[in-house]
C-alpha cells in the first residue's frame, strides 16, 4: 500500500518514515517541486560536496546539444 500524508493548516506536509529510511533522507535536506501532469515530482537537491567529481574524465568534444538531437 502506498504511503499518504495529510497537508496541514499550515501547509506543511511530513515525510512517512518509510518513504525518508528507504531513500536515506535526514532533516535539514532541500527538496525541489517539480509539476509534472496534476501532480508534482519531491527531488531531493543534492550537496555541492556530493557532486565533486561526478564529471571526471568527461570531454567536452564530440557532444550532442539539443539541436543535434535525432
Amino acid at each position: 500500500m502506498a504511503e499518504t500524508a495529510t497537508l496541514s493548516s499550515n501547509f506543511q506536509i511530513s515525510i512517512p518514515k518509510a518513504i525518508r529510511a528507504a531513500h536515506h533522507w535526514e532533516a535539514g535536506l532541500t527538496f525541489a517541486f517539480i509539476p509534472k501532469g496534476t501532480g508534482v515530482l519531491l527531488v531531493p537537491i543534492p550537496e555541492k560536496q556530493s557532486l565533486r567529481g561526478l564529471a571526471k574524465g568527461a570531454s567536452p568534444e564530440d557532444f550532442r546539444d539539443r539541436s543535434n538531437r535525432a
